[in-house]
């Protein structure tokens, strides 16, 4: 099975059937460079902890943002979203559904338009929907672990 037929298969069990395509998360990877991440935990058995760190071990720029820590993965936390200083190519929340929509507003704000990409378990539907009708990539209900290993083992 070649990487593009693993990720058709990480792709079939996120219960958004609107996700971008094997292709398009492909084309995803190998552009992203700076990742901010929306509640990247102190905590290393977490999920929250273990995917971003996983992410800055393959070369990504992972920024954390976390109201509760001030420094993780060896670099400075910001409280909010709004409060990041550089730009984004995408942003992974790692926060309960009920609160992603909000998120997903904040990222809608930001000039540069990032990815907005929730972590598998977490949607936001109406607000992935507005985010999508605008131009932006939106992504829901998908591990980023998950995409990244079966793209690049």
């Amino acid at each position: 099975m070649n990487e593009l037929q693993e990720l058709r298969v990480v792709l079939a069990n996120s219960k958004d059937e609107a996700n971008p395509t094997a292709e398009e998360l492909r084309a995803l990877f190998d552009r992203v460079e700076r990742i901010g991440v929306i509640g990247l935990s102190r905590f290393p058995e977490k999920a929250a902890r273990r995917v971003p760190s996983y992410l800055a071990a393959k070369g990504y720029d992972v920024v954390p943002i976390n109201p509760n820590a001030d420094r993780l993965l060896g670099r400075e936390v910001y409280p909010t979203l709004a409060e990041v200083p550089v730009e984004l190519d995408m942003v992974i929340v790692f926060r309960p559904s009920e609160e992603a929509g909000r998120h997903v507003r904040d990222i809608l704000d930001r000039p540069e338009r990032p990815v907005v990409w929730l972590q598998e378990g977490i949607l936001a539907p109406d607000e992935v929907r507005d985010a999508r009708l605008a131009g932006v990539l939106a992504v829901q209900d998908l591990c980023t672990f998950k995409v990244h290993r079966a793209l690049y083992g």
